[in-house]
C-alpha cells in the first residue's frame, strides 16, 4: 500500500494571530556588523509612498542599467537619543545583563514612559569587566514630528556591532546622551530589513482571514464558512483549522529593502498638500524601494539586513526624478 501523503495547506509560521502587545517594534536578531562599530538599527515614522524614476541597479533584472519607475516609501527619521548603554554576557541560558550606564541629562518627555532620577549619582562602571555584547537604549523624539500627535517617546534597545569590543566600548561612551542622525547609521545603497506592526483590520471571518474557498452555492446555511472543523479524534478543534479571529496588527519583518536616498530637507520629497493623513516632512528622511508594513504615522524599525547574501553592491542609486505631485488630486 502506498503511503498516504497530504501536506498541510497554508503557513503556520505566525501563530497565534493575536494583536501585538505594543506598536514599538522589538528586534531580536541582528546582522554581523561592519568593520567599524555602529548601531545596527534606526527608527522612523512612516510618512507615505510616492514614485521615482531610478536607474535600475539590479544586475540580473531585464531592465538593468535603464531608467525605470519605482514605488518608494518615505520614512521620516528625526534624531534618536541614546539614554543608556547596557552590557550583556553570554551564558548557557542566553544573554545576561551585567550592568548599564545611563546618561546624566534626559529629556523631560521621557518621564511619560519611565520615572526619571532627579539627582543622579555619578557611577564609574568598567565596561570591560564582564561585557561581551553592548546594546544602546535609545528613544525617539516625536515632538519634532508634526505628522504624529504623539508626545511620549518610544524606548527600545539596539545592538552595537562591528569592530572589536574595545572599539565598541569607545563608541558607546562617545554616543551616550547624544543625538544620532540617520546619516550616522545608514548610508545610501545599504540593504535593510523593515520591522513594524501591520495595519489592524479587527475581527474578520474565515474567508478573508485564511483565504479558504467559498462553499458550493447550494450549501445550507452559509457559503463563507469552513466545511469541517476537523476529525472526531482528537476530540477538540485543532489550531490548524482556519477560523475567524483577529486579522492584522501583528509585528512583521520584511527582508531586503534597498535604501535609495537619505536626505535632510523634507521639502524635496513632500508632495503638494502634504502626504495624506500625515502632512509635511520636516526632519531628515529615508527613501526605501517598495512598500513596508504598517499604516502612516507608525514607528518603523530599520535594521541592517540579516539574511542578504546576493551581494549587489550599490554605492549610491542614481535617481533622476522624485514625484512631488499632489496625492489628493489637488
Amino acid at each position: 500500500m502506498p503511503n498516504i501523503h497530504h501536506p498541510k495547506r497554508g503557513s503556520h509560521g505566525y501563530w497565534p494571530r493575536k494583536r501585538a502587545k505594543t506598536e514599538t517594534p522589538h528586534i531580536k536578531s541582528w546582522a554581523q556588523g561592519a568593520d567599524t562599530p555602529k548601531l545596527l538599527a534606526f527608527f522612523g515614522y512612516k510618512a507615505g509612498m510616492t514614485h521615482a524614476f531610478i536607474v535600475d541597479y539590479r544586475p540580473t533584472s531585464t531592465t538593468s542599467g535603464r531608467e525605470v519607475k519605482m514605488a518608494v516609501t518615505v520614512v521620516e527619521t528625526p534624531p534618536l537619543k541614546v539614554a543608556a548603554i547596557r552590557a550583556y554576557q553570554r551564558t548557557a541560558y542566553g544573554l545576561h545583563c551585567t550592568g548599564e550606564l545611563w546618561a546624566e541629562k534626559l529629556d523631560p518627555e521621557l518621564s511619560r514612559r519611565i520615572p526619571l532620577v532627579k539627582n543622579p549619582k555619578e557611577k564609574k562602571w568598567d565596561f570591560t569587566k564582564d561585557a561581551e555584547e553592548l546594546h544602546a537604549i535609545v528613544y525617539t523624539q516625536p515632538k519634532l514630528v508634526t505628522g504624529t500627535p504623539k508626545k511620549a517617546p518610544e524606548i527600545t534597545e539596539v545592538k552595537i556591532g562591528g569592530g572589536s569590543l574595545e572599539d565598541q566600548i569607545k563608541y558607546a561612551q562617545d554616543i551616550l546622551g547624544k543625538d544620532l542622525k540617520i546619516s550616522d547609521v545608514i548610508k545610501e545603497g545599504d540593504m535593510l530589513d523593515t520591522i513594524a506592526v501591520t495595519k489592524g483590520k479587527g475581527w474578520q471571518g474565515t474567508v478573508k482571514r485564511h483565504h479558504v474557498k467559498l462553499l458550493f452555492h447550494k450549501n445550507s446555511k452559509h457559503r463563507r464558512m469552513i466545511g469541517t472543523a476537523g476529525s472526531w479524534h482528537p476530540s477538540w478543534v485543532q489550531a490548524t483549522v482556519p477560523q475567524a479571529g483577529q486579522m492584522g496588527y501583528h509585528q512583521r519583518t520584511e527582508l531586503n529593502k534597498r535604501v535609495l536616498k537619505v536626505g535632510d530637507n523634507g521639502e524635496d520629497i513632500t508632495p503638494a498638500g502634504g502626504f495624506p493623513h500625515y502632512g509635511v516632512v520636516r526632519n531628515s528622511y529615508i527613501l526605501l524601494h517598495g512598500s513596508i508594513p504598517g499604516p502612516v504615522k507608525r514607528l518603523i524599525g530599520m535594521r541592517d539586513a540579516a539574511r542578504y547574501q546576493r551581494g549587489v553592491k550599490v554605492q549610491k542609486p542614481e535617481i533622476t526624478y522624485i514625484s512631488t505631485t499632489s496625492k489628493q488630486g489637488a
